[in-house]
This record gives structure tokens, C-alpha cells and sequence, in this order.
């Protein structure tokens, strides 16, 4: 859960922790799994955790988490400049579309957290 926090914020992991019966199995599943076995291993940086993250999540399309994780990228030391060339690197194997799509809610994200 720590982890969880310094890389997605205390608002919106507050937010996600208020579960229904529906979703109190997802959350625990997501914290125990993605921020206790995967985003604390040793073998990669939370940075570059991040460039990969933003990458699978323009490849499948998933802009409200893209968004988010575009706030993470920039709390684990990621720049606008290296948000950019992420981006643009997409744009080569994840098609144009997408990756115009990203520049246009990334453009949004990085002029509300200047």
C-alpha cells in the first residue's frame, strides 16, 4: 500500500479504497499483485516502471488510467520532455491515433500539474 501511495497519490488511492462488496476482492487483488509483488521488485527503477506503464497503457487504449499514471510518471522523477519522447515512441508502434490521443490528455495533465 505504500508504494501504491507515493506512486499514485493518497487521493486517489483514498478514493479507490472506498469499496463496495463488489469491488473489496479487486482492490486487495491490485495492491497485493501490481504495487506488493510487481512495482517493488529490484530488477527495474519506479521511472522506468513508469515509461513502461504509460506505453501498455496507450497500446490498449485505457486513457482515464493513462491520465493517471501520467500524474504517477511525473511524481517518480519522469520529465514533460521524457513524457514527450515516450509518447512520440508510441506513436512508431502503437499507431498515430493513439498517440495523438495520449499528447492530447497528457497535454492536459501536464498543464494542471505545472
Amino acid at each position: 500500500m505504500a508504494v501504491r501511495r507515493e506512486v499514485l497519490g493518497d487521493a486517489h488511492v483514498n478514493r479507490a479504497a472506498a469499496t463496495s462488496d463488489l469491488t473489496t476482492d479487486f482492490q486487495n487483488f491490485i495492491t497485493r499483485y501490481a504495487w506488493g509483488e510487481v512495482w517493488t521488485r529490484p530488477g527495474l527503477d519506479r521511472r522506468s516502471r513508469s515509461m513502461i506503464t504509460l506505453t501498455a497503457l496507450i497500446a490498449h487504449g485505457h486513457w482515464t488510467e493513462l491520465e493517471l499514471h501520467l500524474h504517477a510518471a511525473l511524481r517518480n522523477g519522469l520529465s514533460r520532455a521524457e513524457i514527450a519522447e515516450v509518447i512520440l515512441q508510441t506513436a512508431v508502434y502503437c499507431g498515430v491515433p493513439a498517440a495523438n490521443h495520449a499528447f492530447a490528455i497528457a497535454d492536459g495533465v501536464l498543464k494542471e500539474d505545472r
